[in-house]
Parts: C-alpha cells; structure tokens; sequence
C-alpha cells in the first residue's frame, strides 16, 4: 500500500532550485522541506539539486537535476492546478509564472469557472490557475 504521493518534477539544465524558490516564493505558506545536492564524484553537477522537497498549498513536491539528458520535457498534458481564494492572487501569480512562458488560456470566464488561466511557465511546467 502506498504511503505518500508527490509530483516529480524533473529539470535537465539545472534549473531545479531556481524554479522551485520561485514557486515556493509565489505562494503564501509554501516552503522548502528538503535540499539535497550532488557532491564530486557523483553523478550530477556538484552543487546541483540531487533531490528537494517543496510544498505548495499542502501540496508535496519533489525536484531534481537529472544528470542523465533525456529526449523529452515536461507537457501541459500534465498541470499543476491551484485554486486561488481572490482575483488579484490569481492574477498576480498568472502573471508571474507566465511571464518568459507561454500563455495557453488567458485569464477569464470560460463557463466552468468564472476566473481561469493556464500557462507554461519560463521552465516548462504548466499550471492552471482556478477562482475559487
């Protein structure tokens, strides 16, 4: 039986610890719960993230920098999906995260919700933003 689950997000070109400070410094009450780095004579580039656990909205987290190159990234097939309790936090935050990304909603009333953006953030990860 499984114990806990997260999302993994996998970074190739180091970015793991740039992106994460950045969610974890978008969000009221995220923190960073676990920093691990590749040490000389591992595998990955030392001072890298080996292994970090975040949590965003009681939402766990992990990243790395794959030291290994892989022919694939991450797709909006798979999205982070945050409610927010007001408009100016929705904005706020869609702004910031597509700021260097790719809008692929922009922000307004689609029917099923009457505030919703979603984006590919300057990292590739993509998020959907819901009014809550």
């Amino acid at each position: 039986m499984a114990r806990r689950a997260a999302t993994f997000l996998m970074f190739q070109n180091g970015d793991s610890e740039t992106a994460m400070r950045f969610y974890v410094s978008l969000f009221e009450g995220a923190r960073i719960n676990r920093l691990e780095r590749w040490v000389a004579g591992e595998p990955g580039a030392e001072g890298t993230i080996k292994l970090a656990e975040f949590e965003l909205a009681g939402h766990r987290l992990l990243c790395s920098d794959s030291p290994v190159r892989h022919a694939f990234g991450f797709t909006p097939a798979l999205s982070l999906f945050i409610d927010c309790d007001g408009a100016d936090e929705l904005d706020r935050v869609f702004a910031q995260l597509a700021d260097g990304g790719q809008v692929l909603m922009s922000v307004d009333n689609y029917g099923f919700s009457q505030r919703f953006g979603w984006c590919n953030d300057r990292y590739g990860v993509s998020w959907q933003l819901n009014l809550n």
